[in-house]
């Protein structure tokens, strides 16, 4: 027995509710109700009244019919079956007013959970219709608008301010701030400039670009998202997997109790073949557990359309309940914890030179790089307003850093062991100590040199996330008992890192292999772990976690397809969202079961003793399914609010 209660609705998200078929028939189905009830009243004929009655379930069935016949034909015995016979056994003995009475308040109620049902799904292909479906493209230097799916890689498109962005790709001229939280959530505008991606359906600000195509309409990441997501409703939680096995053992039950009930309230309690058929469709419908079916997967398909309408991609139910069991969370350090890139700390003037002069050489030596070290000079150069020296003859030397020509004199960059040799001037001493100092302390130093003499150094380090430590104790707060550390980075660095921010546990110095043992490690002392990772080179254990969960999935198809949970911005501020939501999802589907089970307990002993009537048995059945969907829905509202 299933319940067939998506009963193959439409896919429009703009579908109006009065063309949902079960609407319609229980509109139609009550109006001939009441008119069959209010005709013997005003002096109509029995005929006239039954044939308002006979029309009612007309109404009322047909579209019940239809999808009971289809279900049989593939040899499945659904709700929908169940009550088509309770609604003919009425009518076979003669009560048509209890027939129609079934028939529309069945058809109300599965166009009820219909509509909520919808609502659920609209919110996640609502994502899908944000992409424009043309794009001002720029072809030999003449602008003319073309549909999105006939643009190519490398084609180049205008957009104007407070236009939505019809492509994934790459700003080649201009720059703005654009709006991106359709696909990462981030409520404040990202500014972007030449070289920066952006993505489909995100809205420009009030600049002019022009963006170079990376990606073909069909790959954009906020197809891939909106697909991966429909995708994931077919990807069952443990509840849901569990309350389907529980129904294919219950229903034979169920349906074997009912020709056991009529022959014994008729041999046992003297009831007639009506009184007691009736009572036995009472207790039928009661005991179908249709609310208990569907409690997990509107639960589910709520939960997921709220994650990814919040910049979290959650792919599937048996991903959003498992996160909910999650105790302990495992965290790779770099482009984690840190931002993945390292940042300008500190700059070191030698005796007559100041910390202008020392970024002036180092960005004009630096500004064709592409190394990281190098970038972050440029960066801290940009924003400090230094203009880089004039300089020629720049040459890299390998291993070691750059070098070229300020005037007359050769000016380098590169580690405190270029020099001293090779025609480097030496360090002198106080600078020395100084070096040493900020290495000692986990920094990465480049020295800067003017003919033969030292300009200064520069310390960079990879640079923590914002509010990171706020993060972490709001994981603490959602009752996360462990946080860890896995890393290949050395043990000091770590430690270093790990001390200040409330993380339990470090494991440094590990090879992927580590990690994944790591993992399992953990996993056997406290069950369920997630890992956080970049989603590529943490990808084993990634796969090994309870719940593997990728930073920045809008940079890398690995994660995408590699993770469980995608955050799509480079935003760790998400993962509690991610986790309070799978938190949230599960008391949900657990009230749901309560409430769907609580009803059938009590309708089952209530209809066969007859305190309970067939119609009104229809009444808490439908009524309770309706309260789960709508009590699913309120996950679409769910906020960290903390």
């Amino acid at each position: 027995m299933s319940c067939n209660h998506n009963h193959e609705r439409s896919q429009s998200s703009s579908r109006s509710p009065f063309c949902d078929p079960d609407l319609l028939s229980a509109i139609a189905c009550g109006a001939l109700l009441l008119a069959g009830v209010v005709a013997p009243r005003i002096g109509a004929s029995d005929l006239t009244a039954h044939s308002f009655l006979w029309a009612s379930c007309a109404a009322g069935g047909w579209h019940v019919t239809i999808r009971s016949m289809s279900q049989l034909l593939r040899l499945q015995l659904d709700v929908d079956l169940l009550m088509l016979v309770a609604a003919v056994g009425a009518g076979i003995i003669n009560q048509w007013a209890e027939s129609a009475i079934l028939l529309f308040l069945f058809s109300l109620g599965h166009g009820l959970e219909g509509l909520a049902t919808d609502r659920a799904r609209n919110a996640i292909r609502a994502l899908g219709t944000l992409a424009p479906k043309v794009a001002r493209v720029v072809r030999g230097g003449i602008e003319q608008e073309l549909s999105v799916d006939a643009l190519a890689i490398g084609d180049l498109v205008r957009v104007l301010p407070g236009e939505r962005i019809a492509v994934d790709g790459e700003v080649r001229e201009g720059e703005s701030a654009v709006d991106q939280s359709p696909i990462t959530g981030e409520s404040v505008p990202v500014h972007k400039v030449i070289g920066s991606s952006v993505y489909a359906g995100t809205v420009n600000g009030d600049g002019l670009i022009l963006v170079t195509t990376t990606r073909l309409a069909s790959q954009t990441t906020m197809a891939r998202m909106v697909k991966l997501v429909e995708e994931s409703q077919a990807n069952k939680g443990r509840t849901q997997r569990m309350t389907e096995k529980f129904t294919r053992i219950y229903t034979p039950i169920v349906l074997a109790s009912v020709p056991t009930l009529i022959i014994v309230l008729m041999n046992f309690f003297g009831m007639t073949f009506a009184e007691s058929f009736l009572r036995a469709m009472a207790v039928l419908v009661g005991a179908s557990p249709c609310a208990l079916v569907i409690s997990t997967p509107s639960a589910v398909l709520a939960g997921i359309a709220q994650a990814a309408r919040s910049g979290v991609l959650i792919k599937g139910g048996m991903h959003l309940e498992s996160l909910g069991t999650v105790r302990v969370v495992a965290f790779d350090k770099t482009g984690t914890v840190t931002q993945g890139r390292p940042e300008v700390t500190d700059l070191v003037a030698s005796d007559g030179f100041n910390e202008q002069d020392v970024l002036a050489i180092a960005s004009a030596l630096d500004r064709h790089s592409s190394h990281p070290l190098a970038m972050a000079v440029t960066r801290r150069a940009v924003q400090d307003g230094i203009d880089a020296v004039a300089i020629e003859s720049i040459r890299a030397l390998p291993g070691r850093g750059v070098e070229g020509m300020v005037g007359n004199e050769r000016a380098l960059i590169a580690g405190p062991r270029a020099f001293g040799r090779d025609g480097a001037p030496e360090i002198p001493g106080a600078m020395r100590e100084r070096v040493a100092h900020l290495e000692g302390i986990s920094k990465t130093v480049s020295v800067v040199s003017l003919g033969n003499r030292v300009v200064g150094a520069i310390a960079m380090s990879d640079q923590l996330r914002p509010d990171v430590a706020r993060i972490f104790a709001r994981l603490k707060q959602l009752g996360i008992a462990r946080l860890v550390m896995l890393t290949g980075d050395n043990a000091r660095v770590a430690s270093t890192i790990a001390r200040p921010l409330g993380i339990d546990e470090v494991k440094a110095e590990l090879l992927p292999e580590d990690k994944i043992a790591e993992v399992r490690a953990l996993m056997a002392k406290w069950g369920s772990v997630a890992m956080v990772g970049d989603g590529v080179n943490d990808a084993p254990a990634l796969a090994t976690a309870t719940v593997g969960i990728a930073m920045g999935a809008t940079g890398t198809d690995v994660a995408l397809e590699a993770a469980d949970v995608a955050l799509m911005a480079d935003d760790l501020s998400k993962l509690p969202f991610a986790v309070g939501l799978s938190r949230r999802a599960r008391r949900t589907i657990k009230q749901n079961v309560v409430i769907s089970l609580g009803v059938v307990g009590m309708l089952v002993p209530f209809a066969t003793l007859g305190i309970v009537p067939l119609s009104w048995a229809v009444v808490l059945h439908e009524g309770s399914t309706v309260v789960v969907a709508f009590n699913a829905l309120r996950l679409l509202r769910y906020r960290d609010t903390k």
